[in-house]
């Protein structure tokens, strides 16, 4: 008899993964308010919405779920107030109500983000906080949320995603390949700019792995690749896939006045600029997350950042 795992937020770019990825071995449900990126995972879905507290109860209690990996989360950055991001809170309280009230739960993992501390910052444990956005702030509330419960049947882990990306990915991530594949990226000359971001596919094996493993229960790990990734090399890698040649780099100051363009630009309406200024902040601070812990469970991941590349190439080019 096939074991059973509830996925939140399963419409969305990890939650799609993560679907594919059990959807043969395991008795897959998506509850999601949004129908699936992936047209063929229609059949394990359900529409829910996690702030609606009774037919969550309902929906857990008439699945009884072995396992439940909660990715649903408000994860824009156009949020003003913790009220814009409700679902990231009082969807934490609900699924917490859910899952107490589900005694075939074994594990649960919650989703939380790298943004409960600013970029560039390196929090002295998983205690420490600095965000810089009201997204952030939210993640934090349903972190602490998560620790003072009282899960009484299941044990559990917060994970924060890093920059994760590979096939079903969306803004921004997407960006990246998006404005190599047009030939509008240019990297800063001269600058090596070091990244811990996570391929997706490798990110879906640490999450199984969890599942079984109890090392690591009622701890918070970042959720990426364990090999810094340099950004120059990396996008040398896509333009390869799409132009077989590398990137070009211009001088900084070109880069900074292109994104003040981008800035005055959204002011005017464009929705997705290619380059803005808190992009470019985002692309040239250094990036590093400690995952030691988790390196010493999993020991080796399935796939390279060439490899990686490729199979997102390949998804893209479909």
């Amino acid at each position: 008899m096939k074991k059973k795992i509830l996925v939140t937020g399963g419409s969305g770019f990890i939650g799609t993964n993560i679907v594919e990825f059990y959807k043969d071995s395991f008795e897959v449900l998506n509850i999601d308010v949004l129908s699936p990126r992936n047209s063929n995972h229609t059949a394990y879905w359900k529409k829910i919405d996690i702030l609606d507290k009774e037919s969550l109860n309902e929906v857990f209690s008439s699945f009884k779920p072995d396992f439940v990996l909660h990715m649903a989360a408000k994860t824009d950055l156009d949020g003003e107030t913790l009220e814009d991001y409700n679902a990231n809170i009082k969807g934490v309280e609900n699924i917490i109500e859910a899952t107490n009230n589900t005694p075939s739960i074994k594990k649960i993992i919650f989703a939380s983000s790298r943004l409960v501390c600013e970029i560039g910052y390196q929090p002295k444990d998983e205690f420490d906080y600095r965000p810089s956005t009201v997204y952030g702030e939210s993640k934090i509330i349903g972190e602490k949320i998560v620790r003072s419960s009282k899960i009484e049947n299941a044990n559990w882990i917060i994970v924060r995603p890093t920059s994760l990306w590979g096939p079903w990915f969306g803004i921004p991530y997407k960006n990246f390949f998006d404005i190599i594949e047009r030939q509008l990226y240019f990297h800063p000359r001269g600058r090596k700019i070091y990244k811990k971001f996570g391929f997706v596919l490798n990110c879906i094996h640490i999450l199984d792995v969890l599942l079984y493993n109890d090392k690591l229960n009622k701890k918070t790990i970042y959720l990426s690749d364990f090999n810094e990734l340099e950004v120059k090399t990396w996008a040398d890698i896509i333009s390869n896939q799409f132009h077989g040649k590398r990137v070009k780099q211009i001088p900084y100051f070109m880069l900074k006045f292109f994104s003040v363009l981008g800035d005055l630009s959204k002011i005017l309406g464009v929705k997705n600029p290619p380059l803005t200024s808190f992009r470019l902040n985002n692309l040239t601070t250094q990036m590093f997350y400690d995952t030691k812990e988790v390196e010493n469970i999993i020991k080796k991941l399935p796939f390279n950042l060439e490899e990686g590349t490729k199979i997102t190439f390949k998804w893209l080019k479909k």
